[in-house]
């Protein structure tokens, strides 16, 4: 992966620097590199690293390689994102709330340009849709953050697992678009010779900011609040005793509590120091119990 990109870079690309995308594809290579140096105890994480940087790259890189290659140009910017899937429907709901509008190419940028007139300005502004402002790469870590935790979280997703992604993705887009309306409308509406586009400006800076962080929160608080339910509902082998030993002693199953002295397998798993004493050997990956060798939970 590392030396395709490279390769790209020399032999295709007008400009060899490494670049967004580059950045996107060389931390993935490296997620796969290191991998199997991570000790098992931290599957979960290392996991997630490595499904969240290849979400990137299935998002962000290669659907950009595909548009690239479909229009015979490996040098066409990332602003084609915003002529397919962000400044037409950003006109179209503008134009359903009375906001006249055109929408246009832009002289001396690859990017799409929406002009309107605000109402106490009298002149005509336009406002440039770059990549800096599509809203693409957050939407990207969105997308590839939430199939990253579903298929670490929950090895088999069900039905509802996935109609759940899609409408997260749906909102995250629907979001995205409305950002942008909310911008041009805080313009149209409030910016005059007095102001300088200054509203609009502010808004740009903040709202977009606000509006998708406010939707993250929203989204991922109904999500932890409704998908232990769906986690717990599942059938799958060794699901039963995952949670156990996560939620607390890998042996009885009750949470663990300063109260009560625990120690920590060499596999990393944790255990009411009674309960282990108890039971001989760690359930989970059968070593005897061993005074000498256990190691306080707090180690």
């Amino acid at each position: 992966m590392i030396v395709a990109d490279l390769a790209y870079n020399v032999a295709l690309s007008a400009t060899p620097a490494l670049l967004t995308e580059d950045t996107i594809v060389l931390l993935a290579g490296a997620a796969l590199i290191l991998y199997g140096f991570v000790p098992a105890r931290y599957a979960r994480e290392r996991d997630f690293v490595l499904l969240f940087a290849l979400g990137l790259v299935a998002i962000l890189v290669l659907p950009l390689m595909a548009a690239r290659a479909f229009v015979g140009d490996f040098d066409a910017s990332v602003d084609v994102y915003s002529w397919a899937a962000l400044a037409p429907q950003t006109s179209g709901i503008l134009s359903l709330l009375g906001v006249s509008n055109t929408l246009h190419p832009v002289a001396g940028s690859t990017a799409p340009g929406i002009t309107f007139v605000p109402q106490n300005l009298g002149i005509p502004v336009t406002v440039v849709i770059t990549t800096a402002c599509s809203g693409i790469y957050s939407f990207g870590i969105f997308a590839s953050a939430f199939v990253a935790f579903i298929l670490t979280e929950y090895g088999r997703p069900t039905r509802r697992l996935w109609a759940l992604l899609g409408l997260g993705f749906l909102a995250s887009y629907v979001a995205n678009v409305l950002r942008m309306v909310v911008i041009v409308l805080v313009g149209y509406y409030t910016d005059s010779n007095q102001t300088d586009l200054q509203n609009m400006l502010v808004a740009h800076s903040y709202a977009g900011w606000l509006i998708f962080l406010g939707w993250v929160a929203l989204f991922w608080g109904i999500l932890l609040r409704f998908l232990p339910v769906e986690k717990g509902a599942g059938t799958a082998p060794g699901a039963k005793e995952t949670k156990r030993r996560e939620a607390g002693c890998g042996v009885c199953g009750e949470a663990l509590t300063p109260a009560v002295p625990a120690v920590r397998c060499g596999c990393g798993a944790m255990h009411h120091r009674a309960c282990l004493e108890k039971e001989g050997r760690c359930p989970r990956c059968g070593a005897p119990w061993s005074r000498e060798k256990a190691a306080p939970a707090g180690s």
